[in-house]
This record gives structure tokens, sequence and C-alpha cells, in this order.
């Protein structure tokens, strides 16, 4: 549920700022942000925190507050706590003010108290959330004084809900966990010292007072200089004031010689890197062409490939086949042996194979036909005398039989017929057939009554089955229905799935002619791509200027002026003859009274000058 999700996220953020950690020393750019990163200065604790993470399943990098509070954020954590944690969270990750901050958190600590008695498990993080609080206030405070009374500090921590016992003994604590937190209990001054201990010593005291008696000692030798040291050097000023001019003029001559050297070399350099651009781009169009003659090759090369890799799988196909129908195990063969195999003679073996057994088939046919037409004819040539014995003896037999029977059916006639005699004398005897007759209708009645009573029975029955008949013959109907609903329903299912089969074998051929669409369109793109660039790279080497521009044209060239167009070579003696229609100025117009030769400077040649240079006037 999102309470309960809320709820663990409220743990696993508050877990996490409950780790007291404080920004290391060399990170003092990043306090600002509170994104400063812990550092255990103490091996013991370095151990201490490696074997944790080790428990922990850290196995690269210790489980830091900072890398903690970083994936809390990535896995989206954050956004679930409720928003007094978040707000408690940017208050104790961001610089806050020292004097507002537990007055800022109270109303959160007070929130997060009521919590607890509906979420138990929450309750764990009051205290060090406390302890927290307390650490962040005594870093700014240390950030931001110097010293500060302990009344100042108890009204400040009055809102965390602790005794100033409890505070004292955080202090301490504090100051040996956290060597980046230097606090002093001063109770003699009633305050509270922040800083280093080095900084108070007396040697870091007295730093600046010997620094001044340096400087004064340094201020004394200098404005005790004799009299003669004053005049030598007022001399040497003089000097270099006298030669001055000459020494300019000087410097002028050397720096226009280096200026046409310079420019003579540039032109030389310029020519020389013309001539290697148009060999290059010669070079460039050739390779440019041979690599489209190698791609043209690779790809014929690639298409002959497929399709001889194509015939070769379908020849082995075709093999195997033979192989199969003539009887041969191709499991165990792998696909080289097949290769090596010749299709044409496994043909002609397996069409040879086809006729033999044909041919032998044909004659075990006719030799069994022929055996049996000598065996049915030996049979019948044997038994002819056999039949006519058999045939005369049951005759015989069956002539005797009949005339036995004849004479005993005239005997039991005979018998029968003085038996029926005798019995008539006695029925006459006893007037018997005087009531023969009313004998008669009396069972000719009983028997219309009961012929009567079977009619309208079997009529019942009749029509019994004849409903019967009908049920049955509309049972079979529906039967014969649902079996042809039952058939056509078949049918459709398995049209529908050989409609589905062919489609998804199509959606697969598609996919696959799609798949080498992309690739042929990949592999003419990355040939595009790859023919642009080198006609994009001698275009570039191309558009490369052919003539010489000297440096002190270049200006007047880009800009555009009425006379700053060509590449004719201007020497430095002419340049400033146009300068009036071209507005031009000369490279060194604007270096004052810096008469520097640049990289040739101190290197006199002893070329000729060019005199009346207006430019350095």
């Amino acid at each position: 549920s999102e309470e309960l999700k809320a709820e663990q996220a409220s743990a696993v953020l508050l877990a996490a700022l409950c780790i007291p950690s404080l920004p290391s020393k060399g990170d003092a750019a990043s306090t600002a942000n509170g994104s400063g990163t812990s550092r255990f200065d103490d091996s013991v604790m370095q151990e201490k925190m490696a074997r944790m993470a080790t428990l922990l399943g850290f196995h690269t990098r210790n489980p830091t507050r900072e890398n903690l509070l970083e994936e809390i954020t990535a896995r989206g954590i954050f956004e679930q706590v409720p928003p007094y944690l978040q707000q408690l969270y940017y208050l104790l990750e961001r610089d806050s003010d020292p004097l507002v901050l537990v007055k800022t958190a109270k109303p959160l600590l007070d929130q997060l108290s009521k919590q607890i008695g509906q979420e138990s498990s929450l309750a764990p993080y009051v205290e060090p959330l406390q302890s927290v609080l307390l650490l962040k206030l005594l870093w700014n405070l240390s950030s931001a004084y110097h010293s500060v009374k302990i009344s100042f500090l108890k009204d400040l921590t009055s809102g965390l809900g602790m005794t100033f016992e409890q505070v004292e003994k955080s202090i301490v604590l504090f100051t040996q966990t956290h060597k980046g937190l230097v606090v002093r209990l001063d109770h003699r001054s009633g305050c509270l010292r922040f800083g280093d201990a080095q900084l108070e010593s007396y040697t870091m005291r007295s730093q600046l007072t010997a620094l001044a008696q340096q400087l004064d000692k340094v201020c004394q030798s200098l404005s005790s200089d004799s009299k003669a040291k004053q005049e030598a050097r007022s001399k040497v000023y003089e000097s270099v004031r006298a030669s001055r001019d000459a020494d300019h003029a000087k410097m002028l001559e050397r720096m226009a010689w280096i200026e046409q050297r310079k420019e003579e070399i540039e032109r030389l350099a310029q020519e020389k890197v013309r001539q290697e651009a148009e060999k290059a781009a010669a070079e460039e169009a050739a390779r440019k062409a041979e690599e489209e003659r190698r791609i043209q090759r690779e790809q014929k090369l690639r298409e002959q490939e497929k399709q001889r890799k194509i015939q070769k799988e379908m020849e082995n196909l075709k093999k195997q086949q033979l192989l199969q129908a003539m009887g041969h195990n191709t499991d165990s063969m792998t696909p080289e042996q097949i290769a090596e195999l010749d299709a044409a003679k496994l043909q002609r073996e397996h069409q040879e194979k086809i006729n033999k057994e044909r041919d032998e088939a044909e004659r075990k046919t006719k030799e069994v036909a022929k055996r049996l037409d000598h065996l049915v004819r030996a049979v019948r040539i044997e038994e002819l005398p056999l039949i006519k014995a058999k045939y005369e003896e049951k005759t015989k037999k069956d002539r005797e039989q009949y005339e036995q029977e004849v004479i005993e059916k005239s005997k039991r006639a005979k018998q029968q017929w003085e038996a029926d005699k005798e019995d008539k004398e006695r029925l006459s005897k006893h007037n018997v057939f005087d009531y023969m007759q009313e004998f008669e209708g009396k069972v000719m009645v009983g028997r219309e009554v009961r012929h009567k009573m079977l009619c309208e029975k079997a009529e019942e029955e009749a029509e019994i089955e004849a409903e019967k008949a009908k049920m049955d013959r509309a049972r079979k109907r529906k039967k014969d229905e649902e079996k042809r609903l039952l058939a056509e329903e078949e049918k459709r299912q398995r049209e529908e799935e050989e409609r589905k089969a062919e489609e998804e074998k199509r959606k697969k051929e598609e996919a696959r002619r799609e798949r080498e669409r992309q690739e042929e369109e990949r592999r003419q793109a990355e040939s595009a791509r790859m023919a642009r660039e080198r006609d994009e790279k001698s275009k570039a080497q191309a558009s490369r200027p052919g003539s010489y521009i000297p440096p002190s044209r270049r200006g007047a060239d880009s800009a555009g002026g009425p006379g700053a167009g060509g590449s004719r070579y201007v020497p430095p003696s002419r340049r400033g003859q146009g300068g009036a229609s071209s507005g031009g100025t000369g490279r060194f117009d604007d270096r004052g009274s810096s008469f520097g030769g640049g990289r040739y400077e101190g290197r006199d040649r002893g070329g000729p000058p060019a005199a009346g240079n207006s430019r350095w006037r």
C-alpha cells in the first residue's frame, strides 16, 4: 500500500540522514552546497569501515552518507517520503543559517515525534537526528564565528530537547570522531572557541611581528646608499638617454629586415603548402576512385558468395534426399562429407537402384505365377481319379440312404393312419363329432377376442415404435448436424491455422528481406558517408589559398577596403604609401615604446635595412 511504501521510504531516508558526517577540509568550495565527501583520517576507523562494507556487500567502495543519499535520490525514494521529511533533508544537506537552524528544525522534529505514536518504526531515528542537527549547528558556527558564549549556545540548542550536559558530552564526542571540527569549551571565560590550536600558538601569533621587523631592515638598507653610488647611477642613466635614439633607429632597421625575412619565409611556406595541397588532392581523388572500385568489387564478391552458398545448400539438400531415398543414414554424415559427394553420380545410382528393384520384383512375380500355375496343374491332374472315385462312392451312399428313408417313411405313414383310425372310432363311439361345431364356434369366438386384443396391442406397439423411430431420426439428424458443424469448425480452424502459418512464414520472409535491405542500405550509407568525408576533405584542402598574402595585408584583405584586394607582394618599405586609400595600419603601430623584435629579437643578420619606413615614425 501507499502508506507502507511511505513508511519504508521515510525509514530509509532517516537512516541515511542520521549518519554523522562533515565536509573535509580539502573540499572548502563544496561546503556551501553540502556535497562534500566524508573521509576518515584514522586508519583504525578506515579498517573498521572496510570490514563493515564487506559484511554489507559493498565490495568496491565504502557506503558513505553521500553515496547513500545519491542512491536514494536516483531510485526515486525521496519523492515517496512526506513533505516535512523532505524539508528536514533540505535543512540538513543545504547550507543554513546557524541562528535559525534549530528553530526551523523544531516543528519538523515535533511532527516526526507525533508520527512515532502511529508508526513505531521511526522511533529510533529521533535522537540521532538531534545529534546530527547539533553537529550541523556547531559546524556552521565554526564557519561563521571564532568564539561564542555558552549562554548563546544554550539559547540556540534549547529547541533540540537536550540538556546542556548532553550537549557538552556530544561536543566532546564530536571533537574526537570528526577531525575537521575543533571546539574548545572554556568555562573560565564562559565561551566556546573554534579553530585549529596551531593557529593560536605563540609562533603563529608572532609571525606578523617578525615580518614587520624584516621589512624595516630592508627599508633602512635601501635608504643608506652612499653618494658615490648615486653619482654612478646618474651617469649610467645619462648614457642611456644619449644612446636611446641611435639604439631606437638600429632596432627599427633590424625589425624591418626581420619582417622581410619573415614574409619571404611565409611566402615560401605558403607555396609549399599549396603544392602539398594539390598533391594531396590528387592522391585523395585517386584513393577515392580506388576505394569506390574496391567497394564495388567487394559488393560483387559478396553477392557471388551468397549465390554460391545458396546453390551449395540446395545441392546438399538434394544429395541428402537422394541418400535417404537410397537407404543411407545422413545423420552421422557432416555437411563437408555430403558436399564432397557427386550429385549426378548419386542420381544415377538412385535410378539404377530403382530400376534394379523394379526388374527384380517383376522377375519374382513371374516366377511365383509360373510356379503356382505348374502346382495347380499338377494337383488337378493327380486329384482327378480321386474325385471320380469319391463321386461314385457318394452317389451309391446317397441312393441307399434314399431307399432306406422312403421305406421308413412309408412305415411311419401306415402306423399313423392306423392310430388315427382307432382314435376316430373311439370318438364316434362317444358322439364327440355331434358337439364339434359348437366347440369350434366357442373356440373361434375366443380366438377372435384374443386376435382383436393382439391387434390393438400391435397397433399400440406400432405407434410407440413409430414415435421412437421418429425420435431416433430426430436425434440422428441432430447428431449429423453437430458432426457437420464440428467438421466445419475443425476445417475452419485448420484453414485459420494454415493461414496463420502462411502469414507467419510470409512475415518472417518479409522480416528477412527487410533485414537484408537495411543491411544493404547501411552498407550504402556507410559508403556514401565515407565518400562525403573524402569529398569534404578534398574540398577543404582544395579551398586553401594558393597565392601568398603578406601578413601586413591580411587584415586589409579581410576588411574588404578599396585598396585591400589582390595577392601581389608589397615590400614593407612601400606599404605605408597606400595607407590613406586603404585605411590600414602597420603591424607594429600599436606597440608604443615596446620595440621587441619577436622571436628574431637579438639576432643581427646584417641584412640591408629599409630606410624611410614611415610605420615607425
